[in-house]
């Protein structure tokens, strides 16, 4: 009895046992949280302004909040789906991208901006991103073709730039590649992904041809990027036109057919044909000259006629003449490459034909190539897009523009005027743009454009524009960060495309990209003016003093440009706040920098009368740092123990340092 008691009361010990623990793993089960993840989520939404429906309540779990989604055991979260949500605002590094087990990130439709994170490489076993229609800004995320999981990718309606890298093709598994809608430029590298079903990259930048591999998709995969050809486009073309064949010239052809069908005795009869013809002219004009006087009349009668043959052909290396600018050149000179006087330069159309092209950039106005000819000389053409004018007109215009010559205004070296195309020749400036240098990729090894760098190319650009208002009389009409070129010796600027306005017709669709420096009135009346180029001027002064594009849609509120947001900042007494990050390092030039902030703050003034001349605008550059220098631009402003002895910018007359000629 006492034994079957004992054994009993170890089967309900046993039996209580393990009740207990079934009891605990599943209470465990049910309070199990994230707290990694929990607090990987907060610290993404407190650097996002977002609405009062994702205001998460800290004090419950991670896995009842809006748009969190966990695993089935809620040890982590599987899934952040925010869309159309409100969030505004730049997702920082050390939030999202420590959620190491997430599968699913969907954040489109929002107001999100700022380059991705590059801690979103850890996100390893992430199958699907949806970030589009947002404000992301910079390259293809490098961080990206890491996760090898990702089965669909969608960034389209968003800002990147830059090039499309071949690294994608690390995404074995992904299904989706969706682009569109951006500002990527180059050429689209071989994408094959053996699952990829839609890809789409339209009304982007690209260039070149398609590669096979992507030629399967349909021709609106690569709508809206108008250098792109090949299948499913139309095939490619050479980068520079064929020159037409001159109406001088004779067709060869030989009737070989009817020739064999003539006899010998045909032959022989029009040749004796000819000759008897021939002595009976002769006789004749013998006879006529026997008769007349030996005197006046005599020569006149032995002088040959004169042939008109029209104008001589402009060759390359040699100025056009006053009948070629006029209109009066015959037709088979107008396959001529027509050169300006000091050009410096003695290729031919057909060189330049035979050139290798790389297409540098697309503008308002055309296409830029760098050719390089065969003899290893460089230069820039340009081929213009939409031209209206006449060749009269053209010529008078591209006539007048050679004649520009300052040193911070990059000289026209060539034209070509056809039909079909209209070319421009100018030098290749190897250090690139201002547009290129400000915002270039802002990841390591990146070297940032100082703060003298950017005076001396502020001050240069000033002088040029200057130049052309006074000595030229000539409206630039295109002033904009990417129309700056650096000297590759000093960094000293230089301005291009300018006075191209009159080529163009007033009714054609203002670029995006180009919008944010037109002048309030120029975007009603489409008329440049010498206060319209001070009004663009200014924009490209603040974008050297903020670092951020016109078109940036990172400014704030929806539909800003960057004086309104330079002035809503400055109106808050955030003025620090405005100046690029990159020159925070210089602690004894914020004088400066907030003297040239206001003299691009006078530029962009509403009303055109209250926007000063350019000559003063250069009057006040140069006052900032009177003294300092020959050229009006302080050295070695990054050395803390200097303090800035700017002064308060002045308007002062007289014509700007090197602009009169």
């Amino acid at each position: 009895m006492a034994v079957f008691v004992n054994l009993s009361s170890r089967f309900v010990f046993c039996a209580l046992f393990f009740a207990l623990i079934h009891v605990l793993s599943h209470y465990q089960v049910v309070v199990s949280e994230p707290t990694q993840d929990k607090q990987a989520l907060l610290a993404f939404l407190s650097q996002i302004r977002h609405p009062s429906r994702v205001d998460w309540n800290k004090s419950a779990s991670a896995c009842t909040w809006f748009g969190v989604e966990c695993d089935p055991t809620k040890s982590f979260v599987y899934s952040l789906r925010l869309p159309a949500a409100g969030l505004v605002g730049q997702i920082t590094n050390n939030s999202l991208g420590r959620l190491t087990q997430l599968r699913v990130l969907s954040l489109h439709a929002n107001r999100l901006s700022g380059p991705i994170p590059s801690d979103f490489a850890n996100l390893k076993l992430l199958r699907s991103l949806y970030l589009h229609k947002n404000r992301f800004t910079g390259e293809f995320p490098k961080s990206l073709p890491g996760l090898t999981r990702l089965n669909r990718l969608d960034l389209s309606s968003n800002n990147f730039t830059g090039t499309i890298p071949f690294s994608i093709n690390n995404l074995t598994h992904l299904t989706g590649l969706l682009l569109q809608n951006n500002n990527f430029s180059g050429t689209l590298p071989s994408i094959n992904p053996s699952s990829l079903v839609n890809f789409n990259v339209s009304n982007n930048h690209l260039n070149g041809s398609i590669p096979t591999s992507l030629s399967k998709f349909p021709s609106s995969s690569f709508s809206g990027n108008t250098d792109l050809c090949g299948g499913p486009l139309p095939p490619c073309t050479p980068f520079f036109p064929s020159p037409s064949p001159s109406p001088n010239t004779e067709p060869k052809t030989t009737p070989k057919k009817k020739s064999k069908k003539l006899s010998t005795a045909a032959i022989i009869g029009i040749v004796v044909g000819s000759t008897l013809g021939l002595l009976l002219l002769l006789v004749l004009l013998f006879i006529c000259l026997r008769r007349r006087s030996r005197n006046k009349e005599t020569s006149k009668t032995e002088k040959p006629p004169v042939v008109a043959t029209g104008a001589v052909p402009v060759e390359a290396g040699t100025s056009s003449s006053k009948d070629d600018v006029t209109g009066g050149s015959a037709e088979g000179d107008r396959n001529k490459l027509v050169f300006f006087d000091g050009g410096g330069y003695s290729f031919d159309l057909e060189d330049l034909l035979r050139a290798s092209a790389e297409v540098l950039g697309k503008g308002s106005v055309g296409t830029s190539y760098k050719a390089v000819l065969e003899e290893g000389t460089t230069v820039v053409v340009k081929r213009l897009k939409d031209v209206v004018v006449q060749r009269r007109e053209f010529e008078q215009q591209l006539e007048a523009l050679g004649k520009m010559k300052h040193e911070n205004v990059l000289p026209l070296r060539a034209f070509y005027f056809s039909k079909d195309e209209k070319l421009l020749v100018s030098d290749y400036m190897p250090a690139g743009s201002l547009s290129a240098l400000l915002h270039g990729s802002r990841g390591s090894g990146r070297t940032p454009l100082d703060w003298d760098s950017r005076m001396r190319v502020v001050l240069g650009a000033a002088r040029g524009i200057a130049f052309l208002h006074i000595s030229g009389k000539v409206v630039h009409g295109n002033i904009k960060a990417s129309n700056v070129l650096l000297k590759q010796d000093n960094q000293d600027a230089c301005v291009s495309d300018y006075g191209l306005n009159p080529l163009f017709s007033t009714t054609t669709p203002v670029n995006h990209r180009v919008a944010g420096y037109r002048a309030p009135e120029v975007l009603e009346t489409r008329k440049v003016t010498f206060k319209s180029d001070v009004y663009s001027f200014g924009v490209l002064m603040l974008e050297l003093l903020t670092g951020k594009a016109p078109n940036q849609a990172s400014l704030g509120e929806e539909g800003i440009d960057l004086p309104r947001w330079v002035q809503s900042v400055v109106r808050e007494e955030w003025t620090a706040e405005v100046f690029d990050v990159e020159l925070m390092r210089y602690h004894n030039v914020e004088e400066e920098m907030v003297q040239l902030l206001q003299i691009g703050m006078a530029c962009v003034a509403t009303v055109p009368d209250q926007r000063p001349s350019m000559t003063e605008v250069v009057r006040m550059i140069e006052e900032m740092n009177r003294g300092d220098t020959d050229d009006g631009v302080r050295q070695s402003s990054d050395d803390p123990s200097k303090g800035s002895e700017g002064q308060t910018p002045q308007e002062s007359r007289g014509s700007p340092r090197g602009v009169t000629p």
